[in-house]
């Protein structure tokens, strides 16, 4: 297998280990505290990673609150403002227009070409999520609608600006720099907005260890290393991977119901990350010098 096709696999365990956080968060999380629990699984995580000892300074102190709030901060209590007003179905809709935004941000930014089978790849991803999620009785919120909006064009240009600010330090300093630095700016929020958490359970205490270390810090470094990696519009359809592995989880685990058409829209998505990594595949052949015998 060649390095590249190692690195869309590993970065595509990411978004498949976020596909469990609904599952963890209904079943061991106390409810009615979103933005406690981001904070919890950012902060926390963000200082665990900080054993590196190599703390950021001059223009990447600000970098790392800047692409802090916009990975986690903003980005996490849009997608709970969404989740709270809209169906989950619609907030996962809205939500999936992300790989749009990146390839039109990769675009102006990083100066990548706007693939016309990227754009095929993310409107098929969507249509496969709305296969997924959606039902009949879905209904729009507009406040819902544009927190969903917000949330996808903040993780869009963290996405893209962890591109294009190419850190000096790994990437695990890198995932621990923004984390720590999206947790300490949801600690005021969290403190002004919801009451302290009820005393915890033990399957409280497992759902906050599970979320801060396998669902944010494991997940979060394969993420960053993957952007380090391959191009923004490359690593942001992985994460068509989410809502199927909720769905999967939900069907195998919770006993829910998996219906034709969430067959369907299974296999729409697979073939939307498949259409995204071949647009990609495609311009490096076209791309690399041919070689004279």
């Amino acid at each position: 297998m060649c390095i590249r096709s190692s690195d869309i696999l590993l970065t595509a365990i990411a978004p498949a280990i976020w596909g469990s956080t609904y599952l963890v968060t209904t079943e061991f999380l106390p409810a009615g505290y979103p933005v406690t629990v981001a904070m919890l699984r950012a902060l926390p995580a963000g200082l665990l990673l900080l054993v590196v000892r190599q703390m950021p300074t001059g223009v990447w102190l600000a970098r790392s609150f800047v692409l802090g709030a916009l990975n986690f901060s903003f980005f996490q209590t849009m997608l709970f403002v969404s989740a709270y007003r809209l169906p989950g179905g619609v907030a996962a809709t809205v939500g999936a227009i992300q790989p749009l935004i990146v390839i039109v941000l990769s675009r102006i930014v990083l100066g990548s070409p706007a693939r016309a089978l990227s754009v095929v790849a993310g409107v098929a991803g969507m249509a496969g999520v709305a296969l997924l999620v959606l039902t009949p009785k879905a209904a729009l919120d507009p406040v819902g609608v544009a927190a969903g909006l917000a949330g996808a064009i903040s993780m869009a240009f963290g996405t893209v600006l962890s591109r294009h600010w190419t850190p000096p330090v790994s990437p695990l300093t890198f995932t621990a720099w923004q984390l720590a630095a999206g947790g300490l700016l949801l600690v005021p929020v969290a403190f002004l907005l919801e009451p302290s958490l009820p005393s915890l359970t033990e399957a409280n205490i497992l759902g906050f260890i599970y979320l801060g270390l396998i669902g944010t810090a494991f997940t979060y470094l394969l993420w960053f290393r993957g952007l380090s990696r391959l191009e923004p519009s490359q690593v942001s359809p992985l994460g068509f991977l989410s809502p199927v592995v909720a769905i999967l989880i939900g069907w195998t685990v919770l006993d829910q119901q998996l219906t034709a058409v969430q067959v369907l829209g299974i296999a729409t998505v697979f073939a939307s990350v498949w259409m995204s990594q071949y647009a990609q595949a495609t311009h490096r052949a076209a791309s690399a010098p041919s070689l004279r015998v």
